[in-house]
């Protein structure tokens, strides 16, 4: 939670300073996703070009009715009439191919977004993950990408057709009398100082806005998958209190921003409105001397009122322009992380490895505690075939030496091998093919049993996931189910058993089919029955493998081959299980005693 609140406090502090030409640059950077869609866009362009000139062409046309109506125009008032309502349907027209084409664009453009997002976030180091909470992730993807694609099929079109009608107003009413041009342009310094005053409160209130519902989502995120221990503690009040309190901060800020653009705007209508009174009492008095037509002073009252609108409208789009800067810098963020997996490149061959694993003098810290020690030079060695288990309390290093294995993390120092061949110089990707791991805390995917066991081998067929699932002594329990294979699991496997779980991550293990196999207290958690049809099948599954055991169940590792037992980061004693219980100071022996006592 601290990471997600200073990550939005960091770049709240950066808003403060200015919104300067590299911010802009970043934010101009994510429209290289339209330009495989330039053709599209530019399409959309001419639209909203042919769509403004057929709006600022109104003004004239009115003049021109006013004209003959008073007599003035060589043209009769139907024909002016008529050509009016053509201007009308090719402006509709314009106006629909241009949201068409803009919308065709944004859409897919943002699904490159979204796709380029996620691709770079799934490829990501476990480290970035450690760093970031799922929720601000998520809220990334959905809420900054819609932040983004607003602008592209709204914001710029509106901001281009708003400096068009300021722009092209201006010349027309200059034209039309010089003198009411430069008495109504008196107010714009005004207005152009106060959209500078309000527009930094108003960015920074608004991306602190975004931030807070990033926070807000994270509390969804955790308590939805953590659902069943929220049930457990009775504590729904107490999620609800808690996520509406951050609604509520979301709120506040909101409307804090809300009430700085309500004032701002107030001010610039009760300006532009004062302006145009002041206009057609200067232009009144204009057409009583003489000095311009009356059908003039109509024309340069609509064009004033253009002009008017599209200033009014430019706190708003400010205010958008800025959020969306928010968005793509926080999107251009992750995007400009490096990967540890390129996924677009061709998936290398598989190597098979033997499995020899070797660890030598090997330390570690975590990044986000570097001060301390994790391992402090654990040295191991395992044949190809054998197997060893890891013993030790709780925050030994057990697991911490397989996350290195898996190379999750950078070493701090020293070096491990797998066949004689140094860690580092290994395809991640081609490393991870010959390892497979059992956890304790199995996580299955929405989907059918079968699409979890071929979660282990893609494309492998129902055969091949059948006998897998036989030899994990799964196959009984799925084919009592109505829908054998086919059978959909929830959310976690939340409609299985433990041992049920367990047994599916075994078969997709076995389908997999690693030279190195990881089980981390794949059955500490299980019931005796579970635990030894669980059993069984590990047994299966470590025949002719490397396996590194993580255990706190002793009966479980009598078998295994060698028994490292871990204490404060260091390999404190070694031996087979005969071994170790033998020595009667040992803390292995103490653990065995320790487990026996509490069994009986």
């Amino acid at each position: 939670m601290a990471r997600g609140r200073n990550s939005g406090t960091e770049a709240n502090e950066e808003d403060k300073k200015k919104l300067n030409r590299d911010s802009l640059k970043k934010a101009i950077s994510i429209f290289r996703f339209v330009k495989p869609y330039r053709i599209k866009y530019m399409i959309g362009f001419a639209f909203l070009i042919l769509s403004t000139g057929t709006t600022m062409s109104f003004g004239l046309l009115i003049g021109q009715i006013t004209s003959v109506i008073q007599g003035k125009s060589a043209f009769s008032l139907n024909q002016v009439t008529l050509f009016f309502v053509g201007v009308l349907i090719a402006q509709a027209i314009f106006s629909f191919f241009r949201i068409y084409f803009f919308s065709q664009v944004s859409e897919r453009a943002m699904a490159d977004v979204r796709r380029a997002t996620y691709s770079k976030i799934i490829t990501l180091p476990i480290p970035f993950f450690e760093q970031r909470r799922v929720g601000e992730l998520t809220s990334r993807i959905s809420a900054d990408v819609s932040q983004l694609q607003d602008v592209l099929t709204l914001t710029l079109a509106e901001l281009f057709r708003q400096v068009a009608t300021l722009t092209i107003g201006t010349a027309i009413i200059f034209y039309v009398s010089w003198k009411l041009t430069l008495f109504m342009l008196a107010t714009f310094p005004v207005i152009i100082i106060a959209a500078i005053v309000f527009g930094k409160f108003i960015r920074k209130l608004s991306k602190l806005a975004q931030d807070q519902l990033a926070t807000a989502n994270v509390i969804v995120e955790e308590t939805l998958q953590s659902v069943n221990i929220v049930k457990a503690f009775t504590n729904e009040k107490l999620e609800i209190n808690r996520y509406g309190t951050a609604l509520q901060q979301v709120v506040n800020t909101a409307l804090r921003a809300a009430k700085f653009r309500g004032v701002f705007v107030s001010f610039v209508i009760f300006a532009l409105f004062g302006g145009i009174i002041g206009v057609v009492w200067y232009g009144g008095s204009l057409v009583l001397s003489n000095e311009m037509p009356f059908a003039d002073l109509l024309t340069f009252i609509v064009y004033t009122t253009f002009i008017g609108g599209s200033v009014a409208g430019m706190g708003d789009l400010y205010a958008q322009l800025q959020k969306t800067v928010g968005a793509s810098e926080r999107i251009l963020e992750i995007l400009g992380e490096t990967s540890e997996v390129n996924a677009t490149e061709e998936v290398p061959l598989f190597v098979p490895v033997q499995g020899h694993v070797r660890f030598e003098d090997v330390r570690f810290s975590y990044p986000s505690r570097p001060d301390i020690a994790v391992l402090k030079g654990i040295s191991l060695n395992v044949a190809a075939g054998r197997k060893i288990a890891l013993v030790g309390q709780s925050g030994a290093g057990k697991s911490t030496i397989v996350q290195l294995l898996m190379r999750y993390y950078q070493l701090g120092g020293g070096k491990i091998t797998v066949d004689d061949r140094d860690l580092a110089t290994f395809n991640v990707t081609e490393l991870r093919k010959n390892i497979a791991v059992v956890p304790q805390e199995v996580m299955l995917f929405g989907g059918t049993i079968q699409e979890n066991i071929q979660y282990g081998k893609a494309g492998a067929t129902e055969a091949e996931v059948r006998e897998a699932a036989r030899k994990a002594n799964a196959l009984q329990f799925i084919d009592s189910f109505p829908e054998g294979l086919q059978t959909i699991v929830g959310e976690r496997g939340v409609k299985l058993s433990g041992g049920q779980r367990q047994r599916i991550a075994i078969a997709r293990a076995i389908l997999k089919d690693p030279a190195i196999l990881v089980l981390d207290e794949a059955t500490s958690s299980l019931d005796a029955e579970s635990e030894r049809l669980v059993q069984e099948a590990l047994d299966e599954l470590m025949q002719n493998r490397t396996t590194i055991i993580i255990a706190h169940r002793l009966a479980t590792i009598r078998k295994v081959d060698m028994i490292y037992v871990m204490r404060e980061g260091q390999i404190a004693e070694t031996g087979t299980h005969d071994q170790l219980a033998m020595q009667e100071d040992g803390i292995y022996a103490n653990l065995v005693r320790l487990q026996f006592e509490t069994i009986e």
